[in-house]
């Protein structure tokens, strides 16, 4: 997907301290990036680097104790927690190393979660969240239990909850951290079937060199500082770094029904 002149967006000055044992911790220090509509972004780095804490507050999260964050020109650090919370849910999709699917719903009503939280038509939403799974191949798991699901299926499952509410901006922390490769290639191919085909802008965190080195632009990070931000040329198409899948369709449900589970 070819990234939009338009910054989504901004993070000026970015620090962030914790307190433990009565010392300070600097764990960001004074960070910069800006992201643009359409951009697949990875965050690289060693352990500690700061990466998760930084895509906690580029989600708002948390707060930093310095700095602004922006989207599309609003910076959503000065509004109350209520609004903050009602922004969050709406513009950022989150996919974690853990799914965090609630075991005693399906995974339709898993999916709708976010919009039920905000209020939305149920059958609109239960609409939406039925052409999500089956988007990302599950319209056959419509009423199965997160506990009847592989943990590819579940993941999947997280992905479409993350896109339920047509998000700006998907954060992903090491989304297939706990999945085996074959099931991680998977899931790499349909994030990028989504930005290819919807525009929807991802920012992964991830420790997966084959993960990083796939992206059209990689962010390194060291010591809470960004050290690096490799943009490949111009044309760069993240699905051609995948090999092919036996019989795979060209749809991203085709995708991800080819995954053994």
């Amino acid at each position: 997907m070819t990234s939009s002149s338009e910054e989504l967006v901004v993070a000026r000055g970015i620090r962030k301290d914790f307190v433990q044992e009565e010392k300070t911790v600097r764990v960001l220090r004074g960070v910069d990036l800006t992201i643009r509509r359409g951009e697949m972004v990875c965050v690289v780095g060693r352990s500690g680097a700061g990466k998760s804490t930084l895509l906690h507050i580029l989600g708002t999260l948390d707060l930093p104790t310095e700095g602004s964050i922006t989207y599309e020109g609003r910076d959503v650090t000065q509004l109350s927690s209520k609004a903050l919370a009602a922004f969050r849910n709406r513009t950022i999709g989150f996919v974690f190393q853990f799914h965090h699917l609630m075991p005693e719903f399906d995974a339709l009503e898993n999916v709708m979660m976010p919009g039920l939280i905000q209020g939305s038509d149920r059958t609109k939403l239960r609409a939406r969240a039925r052409a999500l799974l089956e988007e990302v191949g599950l319209g056959h798991r419509l009423d199965h239990r997160p506990g009847e699901l592989s943990g590819g299926e579940q993941q999947r499952v997280a992905l479409a909850r993350a896109l339920v509410m047509e998000p700006a901006l998907i954060l992903a922390d090491e989304p297939t951290g706990n999945l085996d490769s074959k099931t991680s290639e998977a899931i790499h191919r349909l994030f990028f079937q989504l930005n290819e085909t919807r525009g929807t802008t991802f920012l992964l965190v991830t420790h997966s060199a084959d993960m990083a080195q796939r992206m059209p632009r990689v962010v390194t990070m060291k010591d809470g500082t960004i050290v690096a931000d490799q943009r490949k040329p111009e044309g760069f198409r993240p699905l051609d770094t995948l090999g092919p899948t036996p019989d795979e369709p060209a749809s991203a449900s085709g995708a991800c029904a080819a995954e053994e589970e």
